[in-house]
């Protein structure tokens, strides 16, 4: 009897097993969202970002989104302010606690350098799907024959107009197509005819190097090489055209470069419509825009020998911990950020616009004139990639002090305590000294 009644109560249980899995062998139907092979236990993800609040809101709220569609993977976020993230994040990676999930922007270089970072090749396919990627974000999170890092945003350098300048001056507004000739003469044109207080461009030689360079075949950094990427006439042909356009008056004086600079948009003299034209990433455009009345557009930037040099740029993006014990949950979030349409239209482009050209799409269906103006221009930029690729820049090593470098031979330029030859001699010398060329 007791043997009767074991198997009667195995069977059942059996049975039970079977009624719950569901058809398709207990697999979910392909294409929908749990297409994995289901997990019985309980995953425990944390992801940690930089920001202000409002995204933290943003990232939180599509974070339980994805919970909803995976309900076996729990989903932790962290944030902090721009200035400690990094801090908190390398503590965390020095004592092993890192979250398996994090961000980083041009210096993903050194992170992976550091081999802390997992390989995502093995999830392409799988709970990673990149197939409607732009290859140039495939390419910018391919380090060292590993796939480290999965764009989260993207933006494209251009130049940002004002328009109503323009229509003041009874100009054309410019197109794209147009070259640095082209920059120089209509900075100097709607200076002029704007008169005294009114400036073409503002001064963006260190900002704009590595697109000159591009233009030319040539790189600010070659990090196969460890070494500058270019020689010392390419920096004096770039340092004297800005000089003679500072020269000219078409450019924005250099006690007013520092007084009011560009990169700080609440004190920029484009939101002041004081200055007609300046080189800003389009994520930018948004907070230059709801500062001005005037309208603005965005336009791509003046053709070198060998077209834009600009590309289509990471903002930032999603990288795991190499140690993570859960890799292929940490690919199928990532996955959800770049291909889910609840995730683009949560997260919008505050972190640049969607990598994926269906959700760029989807979110282009219900965008605002100010975002349609940004969606118009990246792609523009996108399709340009295509035809003219250029190599993907990162931060190189020592980015700050380079940068600082860049920016004192600009001033000693600029305030005349060294000519264009002294001052560009001196630059690519510390240049090389930094990156340890020979």
């Amino acid at each position: 009897m007791k043997k009767t009644f074991s198997l009667t109560l195995a069977a059942l249980l059996l049975a039970a097993t079977t009624a719950c899995s569901g058809g398709n062998n207990g697999k979910p139907a392909a294409g929908s969202p749990d297409n994995a092979e289901p997990s019985v236990d309980q995953v425990e993800l944390r992801i940690m970002w930089w920001g202000d609040q409002k995204r933290a809101d943003k990232t939180n709220e599509a974070l339980r989104k994805f919970e909803e569609k995976y309900p076996n993977i729990k989903v932790v976020g962290e944030f902090a302010p721009n200035s400690g993230y990094f801090d908190k994040l390398n503590t965390q990676l020095a004592s092993g606690t890192a979250p398996d999930v994090f961000f980083l922007g041009g210096n993903v270089t050194d992170y992976a350098d550091k081999g802390v970072l997992l390989d995502l090749q093995p999830y392409v396919g799988k709970e990673l799907d990149l197939t409607d990627m732009d290859q140039t974000m495939v390419e910018y999170g391919t380090l060292g024959g590993k796939l480290v890092h999965i764009s989260a945003g993207a933006n494209a350098r251009g130049m940002v107009i004002n328009t109503e300048l323009f229509k003041q001056a009874g100009m054309d507004i410019p197109a794209d197509g147009w070259s640095w000739e082209d920059y120089a003469r209509i900075s100097k044109e709607i200076s002029g005819k704007l008169g005294k207080g009114y400036y073409g461009t503002y001064n963006f030689t260190v900002e704009g190097m590595d697109i000159y360079m591009k233009q030319r075949g040539k790189q600010v950094y070659d990090m196969e090489k460890d070494a500058l990427g270019f020689e010392q006439q390419d920096a004096e042909d770039w340092f004297n055209y800005w000089n003679d356009m500072s020269k000219n008056g078409g450019m924005v004086t250099p006690s007013l470069q520092v007084s009011n600079p560009p990169g700080d948009t609440s004190k920029s003299l484009v939101v002041t419509g004081k200055v007609a034209m300046s080189l800003i990433p389009s994520n930018q455009f948004a907070a230059h825009q709801n500062l001005i009345q005037d309208t603005l557009t965005m336009v791509q930037v003046p053709r070198g020998p060998k077209g834009t040099g600009v590309v289509f740029e990471s903002s930032q993006g999603l990288s795991g911990y190499a140690k993570t014990e859960h890799p292929k949950e940490v690919a199928t979030l990532m996955n959800y950020w770049i291909n889910d349409p609840d995730a683009a239209q949560i997260l919008g482009s505050d972190r640049g616009v969607p990598v994926t050209s269906k959700m760029r799409d989807l979110l282009m269906k219900d965008a605002t004139p100010l975002e349609q103006t940004v969606y118009d221009f990246t792609s523009r930029v996108s399709e340009a990639t295509k035809k003219e690729p250029f190599a993907i820049s990162y931060n190189p090593p020592s980015f700050t002090e380079f940068t600082k470098l860049a920016e004192t031979a600009v001033q000693e330029i600029g305030f005349e305590q060294k000519d264009v030859k002294q001052g560009v001699e001196d630059f690519y010398k510390g240049a090389t000294q930094i990156f340890g060329s020979k």
